[in-house]
């Protein structure tokens, strides 16, 4: 059997909810508020990733540490766009590096 990528919609509402210790009625208001986006079925049932399970903890952290909406939104917006410059520095570097293996192997 294949693993399962973690951004693979797999779980309705009620099981993200529950492995995220938070109520389903708190899950649509961070999606209202565009925290979240999971992916709807083809009957719009939301289907939720690890990935997306994976940002609900990490809200319930931010919030249990006393932050609002606003703020967990801020906060993972910045490491949204900190994880993208991260993966274009990869990518440059990895591009930079075959590029000195070509010239080194032209000599």
């Amino acid at each position: 059997m294949a693993e399962r990528d973690s951004a693979t919609p797999v779980y309705g509402i009620a099981v993200a909810a529950e492995l995220a210790d938070m109520n389903a009625a708190s899950l649509r208001l961070l999606e209202q508020k565009g925290l979240l986006t999971p992916a709807r079925s083809d009957g719009g049932t939301r289907r939720y990733s690890d990935d997306d399970v994976a940002r609900l903890q990490r809200v319930a952290r931010l919030r249990d540490e006393g932050m609002n909406i606003a703020g967990i939104g801020r906060v993972l917006a910045l490491e949204d766009e900190n994880a993208g410059l991260r993966g274009e520095l990869e990518a440059e570097r990895a591009e930079s590096e075959a590029l000195r293996q070509r010239e080194a192997e032209r000599g």
